[in-house]
C-alpha cells in the first residue's frame, strides 16, 4: 500500500488548515458494511460526508481500510485514502492521515453519524481556534431523562467550571444519593472530536490508559495522560446507526424530513 499523499488532494492544506476525518470500515460485528447501508439511495458514508463537507472546514476525506468503501466514496465525488488494515481505533486511523499531511485542525466524525448537523463540528472547532492552548474539544447534549442516565448504552460527561472534561463514564456520574433527584450535572457526550495534529499524534503513540480500558472509552487515554478536553454544548440530538434498526429509524427519519 502506498503511503498517504498530499499531492493526491483535490484541496489545499497548509499548518493553518482544518481538515475532517471520516474513519471508515467495512468489518464490524454488528453491523458489517455499515458504512456502505443504503439510505434514500445513497450509501451513509456519503450522507455523512457531505454533511462534514457543509462544515467550516477546508477539506473532508474518508480514511478506509477497504476497497469497496473507497470506490463507493469517489463514485459520489468524494476524497479517500487508503489507510493500513491493522488500526484497533478509528483515533489511530485518522492519526496515520494527520501525520501524512500539514494542516492545525483535524476533525474526527464518526461514520455513523447521518444526521449530523455541520453546525455541530463549527460549534466544536470554534473554541479551538479561539484559544489556541486549548487541546482538543469535543460535544455534549443534554439527557433525556432518568432512563439515559442510568443506561451504560448512553456516555455520561461531567465538566470543570470552566467547561472542560473532568470525566466521561458508561456509569451514572455523579452517584445519586438514596432520595435526590438527578441532579443535572452529567451530560450526554457527543462523540465528534476535534483535535491539535500534534495532540492527536502523541494520543496515538501513548499506550491505552487503564481508565480507557475500565470504560471502553477511548478519550479517558488523553484524561489520564493530562491532556484537557473542551466539552461544548449542544442541544442538538444526533442518531448514531450502530444497528440495522437503527439505520430502520434513521431512513424513517430522512424520509419524513423529505415530505415535510
Amino acid at each position: 500500500m502506498h503511503p498517504i499523499s498530499v499531492t493526491e488532494l483535490p484541496f489545499t492544506l497548509t499548518e493553518s488548515s482544518v481538515l475532517a476525518v471520516i474513519p471508515a470500515r467495512y468489518a464490524s460485528t454488528r453491523f458489517p458494511g455499515k458504512p456502505l447501508a443504503d439510505i434514500g439511495g445513497r450509501p451513509m458514508i456519503e450522507h455523512v460526508y457531505r454533511r462534514a463537507a457543509a462544515a467550516s472546514v477546508d477539506g473532508v476525506l474518508v480514511a478506509t481500510d477497504d476497497q469497496r468503501i473507497a470506490d463507493a466514496v469517489r463514485g459520489f465525488g468524494g476524497v479517500a485514502v487508503m489507510t493500513r488494515d491493522d488500526h484497533p481505533s478509528g483515533t489511530d486511523r485518522i492519526a496515520e492521515v494527520a501525520a501524512a499531511v500539514p494542516c492545525r485542525l483535524v476533525v474526527c466524525v464518526q461514520g455513523d453519524e447521518p444526521l449530523l448537523e455541520p453546525a455541530l463540528i463549527d460549534a466544536a472547532v470554534a473554541p479551538m481556534l479561539a484559544d489556541p492552548a486549548l487541546c482538543m474539544s469535543t460535544l455534549s447534549r443534554p439527557l433525556a431523562g432518568p432512563d439515559e442516565f442510568a443506561t451504560p448504552h448512553v456516555v455520561k460527561v461531567v465538566t470543570d467550571t470552566a467547561g472542560n472534561a473532568l470525566y466521561f463514564s458508561r456509569s451514572a456520574i455523579p452517584h445519586q444519593r438514596a432520595g435526590q433527584p438527578q441532579p443535572g450535572v452529567a451530560r450526554a457526550h457527543v462523540g465528534l472530536y476535534v483535535y491539535r495534529r500534534d495532540i492527536l499524534l502523541r494520543l496515538a503513540a501513548l499506550p491505552p490508559a487503564d481508565l480507557e480500558r475500565a470504560e471502553s472509552l477511548e478519550q479517558l487515554r488523553a484524561l489520564a495522560n493530562g491532556i484537557g478536553i473542551r466539552v461544548v454544548d449542544t442541544r442538538h440530538v444526533s442518531i448514531g446507526v450502530d444497528t440495522p434498526d437503527d439505520l430502520a429509524r434513521v431512513r424513517q427519519l430522512l424520509l419524513a424530513s423529505s415530505r415535510s
